[in-house]
């Protein structure tokens, strides 16, 4: 009798413990650039309701990321906000080849109604009474780049040098504007769109270069079925949809 309850202890056991494997294995962690913070979150619960796969995202300036996943982060799946830092991975073996899932783009966005009569987004930028510009991080998040990049075309780089702030995401430089602790900032686009930036107003960047983001699937991930689920599903029409509601193309 004592051997019988023995056996079935092993036995249940060896059952449960291929239960928490299946469980495992039905979840990604996810790194995800911060302009994609509103789209990221309708895509995973879709997902989740599609496949069961949970995906538990970390959101952080493209750079930042980058940083954490050469260190060893055990992230399955990265989501950048460019083309080079997924190429750099792949190059150093750390991850399978990098697909483009989105192309997006900055813009000016502003909380302040006494700025939203203005011609453009220079008229902005100019207008005195702006005394901060959130511009994010231009080393580390590629939307603080395309940023600078029009500024400088535009000749206004240097002009407007004493009213920058430097948030180290461009959800944070959406957040400064958005509370007022900026004037302005340089925005996605994919967050004027959003609830709270229907509240201020928007204004496009022509002098900005499109911004395309890359993704891939990480080498050390120990779920890549799912993980190659994931990556098929954030390119495929559906997904498409609700990326274009937020201004990717």
């Amino acid at each position: 009798m004592k051997r019988f309850f023995s056996s079935i202890v092993i036995v249940t056991i060896v059952v449960l413990g291929g239960v928490c494997s299946t469980f495992a294995a039905d979840k990604l962690l996810v790194a995800v650039a911060a302009n994609f913070i509103s789209p990221s979150r309708e895509l995973a619960a879709l997902f989740q309701e599609r496949t069961g796969i949970t995906v538990e995202p970390t959101y952080a300036s493209t750079g930042k990321l980058f940083g954490q996943v050469v260190k060893g982060a055990p992230y399955d799946v990265f989501l950048a906000a460019d083309e080079k830092r997924p190429d750099l991975l792949e190059k150093q073996g750390l991850s399978d080849k990098p697909f483009v899932y989105a192309r997006g783009q900055v813009v000016v966005w502003t909380a302040k109604r006494t700025l939203c009569g203005a011609s453009d987004w220079q008229a902005v930028v100019k207008n005195p009474e702006v005394q901060k510009i959130a511009v994010a991080n231009t080393e580390s998040a590629p939307y603080g780049t395309a940023a600078m990049i029009a500024l400088k075309q535009a000749g206004l780089w240097d002009t407007l040098k004493e009213k920058y702030v430097f948030p180290q995401s461009v959800a944070q430089a959406f957040q400064y504007a958005e509370t007022m602790s900026a004037d302005a900032g340089f925005c996605a686009y994919s967050s004027a769109l959003s609830d709270k930036g229907k509240g201020g107003c928007v204004y496009t960047i022509p002098q900005a270069p499109p911004i395309i983001q890359a993704a891939c699937i990480l080498k050390r991930t120990e779920n890549r079925g799912a993980a190659e689920r994931f990556a098929a599903f954030i390119v495929s029409p559906e997904a498409q949809k609700i990326k274009e509601k937020y201004g990717y193309r």
